[in-house]
């Protein structure tokens, strides 16, 4: 299927889908996805960066989400513009303990790359960049599989990486270059032949 202007979805219908297959919450509120997605244009413009994050945070946060979802046969997270949707996600969203603790993450994650790397994230090579976050990833399994109920905030490369899914596959990109994306689905096939590789398709409400 080619994909018109007219089918294209934006952000905004995207995340009401995605929220509402998830019985109307996507990590938080549906309503305050769709809420943060509507902000982010008009935030961005006003200040040049995004809700309380500066351009250099916004670009630091591009490239986190770029080593997790890189450019591949299909663009990576930062063609998305997912560094963005983050920075939004965290400012209209999430809980002042949380946001401190995201925020002190992006402190930890690049000081961490120059004790490991001698370079801050910024200036690490993607392979350097790829084995800070794999540790990191290991880190935050650890922690958050001996963390009990909600007395502490979730691992700050936890929000990070839920972040970054979330924001690449609710934006046009994710749905219609990663994913098979078809505006008007035709009849539902309970068995489909598939072949290892392919595509899933994007989800419709």
């Amino acid at each position: 299927m080619l994909v018109t202007r007219e089918s294209v979805i934006d952000r905004r219908e995207a995340i009401r889908r995605v929220s509402a297959l998830l019985g109307g919450i996507a990590f938080v509120g549906g309503g305050a996805l769709v809420s943060a997605c509507e902000n982010a244009q008009r935030r961005a413009d006003a200040t040049g960066g995004v809700g309380t994050f500066t351009t250099k945070d916004v670009a630091f946060l591009d490239e986190v989400a770029e080593t997790i979802l890189p450019e591949t046969k299909t663009p990576g997270a930062k063609a998305a513009q997912v560094g963005a949707f983050m920075a939004l996600m965290v400012t209209d969203t999430y809980a002042d303990r949380d946001q401190a603790a995201f925020r002190d993450g992006m402190r930890t994650l690049d000081e961490a790359c120059r004790a490991m790397h001698h370079a801050t994230f910024l200036d690490a090579t993607p392979p350097q960049r790829l084995a800070l976050l794999e540790q990191l990833d290991r880190e935050q399994k650890a922690y958050m599989d001996a963390r009990h109920g909600d007395e502490t905030p979730a691992h700050y490369f936890r929000m990070m990486k839920e972040l970054a899914l979330l924001g690449y596959f609710t934006s046009e990109i994710g749905y219609t270059k990663a994913m098979r994306y078809a505006e008007v689905p035709g009849r539902f096939d309970p068995c489909v032949p598939y072949t290892p590789g392919d595509p899933a398709w994007a989800p419709h409400a």
